[in-house]
């Protein structure tokens, strides 16, 4: 009789498999794997942070699927994956930046905020009767005129992008940040490839009701989060550049 493949590896976070593997965290990656596509850029003047948030039922409000989050004035995230986890991290990055501005008396630094909140996604693969959070983060910010992206992964894993997504659309939306992403691009030819990747990670079905946009500019290090109609304006934009291009590969 064959051996199961987990052999009960898969039961406690903290066994480890004979190859070295916590199935847990693996069974947590796959969880934002099955998540919608949220999509990070980093320019020399700031940072783009882009959402779908499609429903699965035409009777769900959109407007109450948050998927991008203020994390303080200058940081931003984007999420994917389990939406209770997500926003369980966010309100402990938003403790984090406030207790470093109460004892410090200044703004947290990106890549000080996205490592501690690395360091609690780590304390949870580590102790028994625990689960590791199914959520991953796209944590951008601005932080003495220096532009920051990092993603975070349930392993308490950390890495800085340039250009990044996470969710079911990644694998797409990678090949077109390889292909299109420059490291001059101003704040609107980010936006652009912003669109251009969720675009393609979500099969040519992006609209206005489905995509959220925030962008935290280098002048003045604000996280704003654009309205409805500039973000209907910006993807209107991108297809019709997208067909002009169609139309001259079809002529050729």
């Amino acid at each position: 009789m064959q051996p199961l493949q987990n052999a009960g590896y898969d039961r406690a976070i903290t066994v480890f498999s004979p190859d070295g593997r916590l199935f847990q965290v693996e069974y947590a990656r796959e969880a934002v794997k099955r998540g919608t596509t949220s999509i990070g850029v980093k320019c020399p003047d700031g940072i783009v942070l882009a959402v779908d948030k499609r429903t699965t039922s035409t009777l769900v409000e959109s407007s109450s699927i948050e998927k991008l989050f203020k994390i303080d004035e200058h940081i931003g995230a984007a999420t994917s994956g389990l939406v209770a986890d997500a926003r369980a991290l966010v309100e402990r990055a938003r403790v984090e930046a406030q207790i470093n501005k109460i004892t410090y008396t200044e703004p947290i630094r990106v890549d000080s905020l996205a490592k501690k909140l690395c360091d609690m996604l780590q304390l949870y693969t580590q102790n028994g009767g625990v689960r590791p959070f199914g959520s991953a983060l796209i944590i951008g910010g601005v932080y003495n005129d220096a532009c920051k992206l990092f993603e975070t992964d349930p392993s308490g894993a950390l890495i800085e992008y340039k250009a990044t997504a996470i969710g079911s659309g990644r694998s797409a939306a990678m090949d077109i940040f390889e292909e299109q992403y420059k490291g001059d691009l101003s704040i609107d030819e980010a936006i652009e490839l912003a669109l251009t990747a969720i675009n393609e990670a979500t099969e040519h079905d992006t609209t206005s009701d489905n995509v959220e946009i925030a962008v935290i500019k280098k002048e003045d290090g604000k996280y704003v989060k654009l309205s409805k109609d500039e973000v209907s304006s910006c993807i209107e934009k991108v297809i019709a550049e997208e067909e002009t291009e169609e139309d001259a590969e079809s002529e050729e």
